[in-house]
């Protein structure tokens, strides 16, 4: 077997076998494969796609390239969440929590943000002292004794992701759906998750621009989820505005908090109610979704979701502390409001813009294991679909220098359309994958 007559058949748009695809994975990983074959194999799988088959024999290869967790003797069933990224996305930082407090383990290894899509680990490394950098047997034992955790991912899971990754980056090959959903299922599979929910973004501030890209991968990573014998669903939600208020790394964390508290932004409560609500449901805690969801509420309104974030931050090395008063978490020396510029409803908000002007002010990366700083950002006081009078609170801006300060301002403005007339909100969710399983509760 060859790697270039396997390069040709993709090519020629054939269907790759196991053995070839596990053979290509294989060589590529020990480094047998030079770069340059792989990406002219990345570019042919990129215009010529692969069949669901394909893309789950990829992904298992991609998944068994390095270590792989078995939590099969550790917890009777976990359940993960995957978001593909978006703007003001801090989702984890409440689900995990709600869904350990209802009794159902959560582990989850996230990322750090890149590019204008934030990452979790970013959010949680704010509070000092918060270690995301766990062991295999620590991840195993805090899943096993607090119920919840949330660290990044080991060296050696799914090495050959992270090797193929790093080529697409630089070779033009990241918005391949069947390398997308194979590089996010292969971590999920190789990090033991049994039963997964995926929150696939689609708009202005997600990776998926339409509607049609969108559904493609949600119902293709839940094919390989069936394939390779996962429980799974998919929802597909909006990102043609912020997800909640706040966008940047510490003040993320504190709308968090107080969503926990119960008074957080009312979309991403209702966001986070829902993804919880399936994750119980997946996970065989309820039956449907709406008993799914009354827990979900019982456990913000009685103080246990809260509690297990607590314990979890305690678990990590985090300063508790600063938590509970998160006036002591990282904080911009700037802090400006802007007010509405005039009277109208708010047509549309540029969520990439949005992003992008957080990453401006310092508050993301452009390259992998660039420093950020936590405390920048910028809080949107609006929703599309709002009215707004002149001198009404529109955005805050928190900058560390007058220039960057001003610069936000300036782009920020320009995110944000108007209208004179009336405007439709845009709906939190645009449908569900949910293999087969007839669930319902997803509230557009």
């Amino acid at each position: 077997m060859r790697a270039l007559d396997i390069i040709l058949k993709k090519r020629d748009g054939l269907e790759l076998t196991q053995e070839e695809i596990e053979y290509f994975i294989e060589g590529y990983t020990r480094g047998d494969i030079p770069d340059y074959q792989a990406s002219a194999w990345a570019m042919a799988v990129l215009f010529r796609g692969m069949t669901p088959r394909e893309t789950t024999e990829l992904t298992l290869a991609m998944a068994y390239s390095g270590d792989t967790i078995d939590l099969s003797d550790h917890v009777k069933i976990v359940v993960d969440k995957h978001s593909t990224g978006g703007v003001g996305d801090k989702t984890t930082l409440v689900v995990g929590p709600v869904v350990a407090a209802c009794g159902l383990p959560v582990g989850k290894m996230s990322g750090r943000g890149l590019g204008f899509s934030g990452g979790t680990l970013d959010k949680l490394e704010s509070i000092p002292g918060f270690r995301a950098d766990l062991s295999t047997d620590e991840f195993i034992e805090q899943l096993t004794r607090v119920g919840l955790v949330v660290c990044g991912q080991t060296a050696n899971l799914a090495p050959a992701d992270g090797k193929l990754y790093a080529l697409r980056d630089v070779t033009g090959t990241v918005q391949s759906i069947p390398l997308i959903a194979s590089s996010i299922m292969s971590k999920k599979i190789a990090a033991g998750a049994q039963a997964i929910v995926l929150d696939v973004k689609v708009g202005s501030g997600a990776f998926m621009k339409s509607l049609e890209e969108a559904r493609e991968l949600a119902e293709l990573m839940v094919s390989i989820a069936r394939l390779s014998n996962r429980r799974a669903l998919a929802v597909i939600s909006d990102m043609n505005q912020p997800l909640g208020c706040a966008v940047g790394n510490a003040i993320e964390l504190i709308e968090a908090i107080e969503t926990l508290k119960g008074t957080g932004p009312i979309d991403f409560t209702q966001h986070c109610q829902e993804i919880a609500g399936l994750m119980l449901t997946l996970g065989g805690k309820t039956s449907n979704v709406d008993d799914a969801k009354k827990l979900v509420e019982a456990v913000l309104n009685n103080g246990r979701a809260w509690e297990m974030f607590l314990a979890m931050i305690r678990a990590q090395g985090g300063d508790v502390a600063t938590v509970e008063d998160p006036t002591r978490l990282p904080r911009a020396v700037l802090i400006k409001d802007i007010l509405s510029p005039k009277n109208g409803y708010v047509q549309a908000i540029n969520a990439q813009l949005i992003g992008e002007t957080v990453m401006g002010l310092g508050g993301g990366r452009t390259r992998k294991g660039e420093k950020i700083d936590y405390g920048v950002g910028i809080v949107v006081h609006a929703k599309v679909g709002d009215y707004l009078t002149k001198g009404d609170p529109l955005i805050s801006i928190h900058a560390n220098s007058e220039s960057e300060l001003e610069m936000a301002k300036q782009n920020a403005l320009q995110a944000i359309k108007w209208s004179t007339g009336p405007v439709d909100r845009l709906p939190l969710f645009y449908g569900l994958i949910d293999q087969g399983m007839g669930l319902t509760g997803i509230n557009q």
